[in-house]
Order: structure tokens, then sequence, then C-alpha cells
């Protein structure tokens, strides 16, 4: 039951965080900024949103801040990363307009994203019985 309820909050979470991104990606592309440039700006605002969120309210994790959100940064940098190459993809090779492109990215990096966190950044500390 408890990881049904950690995916309910990590969807929440994530949808929150989505929101954010998506506003500063059409708030950047309206003013005519680069979709790559606005899309690694956006990137910025989601990231420390996410963070905040999966930290306390879907992991609630007690670990070492500075780990923690370091190994975030760079995990969420690769997903960055494969974003910014499919959005190229989609919009400079395809010919597709940027923000359903966006749409269609961010499936396959909020997918990438929880289990990065799942299993990656936000462990559970296992109980020493020892």
């Amino acid at each position: 039951m408890k990881s049904k309820k950690e995916l309910l909050c990590y969807c929440v979470s994530g949808g929150a965080t989505t929101l954010v991104n998506y506003i500063i990606y059409f708030i950047l592309i309206q003013a005519k900024v680069e979709y790559l440039a606005a899309n690694t700006v956006a990137w910025i605002g989601a990231v420390l949103t996410a963070y905040v969120m999966n930290r306390r309210w879907v992991f609630h994790s007690k670990g070492h801040i500075l780990q923690e959100f370091s190994s975030f940064v760079f995990l969420r940098f690769l997903t960055l990363m494969a974003e910014n190459i499919l959005l190229w993809l989609t919009v400079s090779c395809l010919g597709l307009h940027p923000l359903p492109s966006k749409v269609v990215v961010s499936i396959i990096t909020v997918l990438s994203n929880y289990v990065l966190c799942k299993y990656k950044i936000f462990q559970k500390e296992e109980p020493n019985h020892g």
C-alpha cells in the first residue's frame, strides 16, 4: 500500500513540476527564445521544484541534502541532455512545433526521472541489524 501512495504522491508532485516546466517553457517560446535554451531554463525551474517536493513529500528523505541534491541534479542533467536531443530530433529533424514536441518528449523523461529518483537518489537507508 505504501508504494501506491508513494507513486500517487510522485504523480502529483510530477504534475506540479511539469506544470512549472511547461509554464516557463511556454513563456520563453512566446518570447521568441530558442527552443533548446527555453527548455534548459525551464529545466532549472522544474529541477528545483521537483527536488523539494520529492525529498519532503514523496520519498520523505532524511539523507544528506548536499549529496542528494548533487545526485539529483546530475541524474536530472542526464535526462535534460536526453530531452534536448529528443527535442532537437522532433523539432529540427522532423519539423514538429516545439510545444507539442515538448509534450511527447516529456512522457519519456517523466518515467525516467521516477526510476532514477526511486532507485538512485532517495534510497531508504536500511536499518542496521548487526
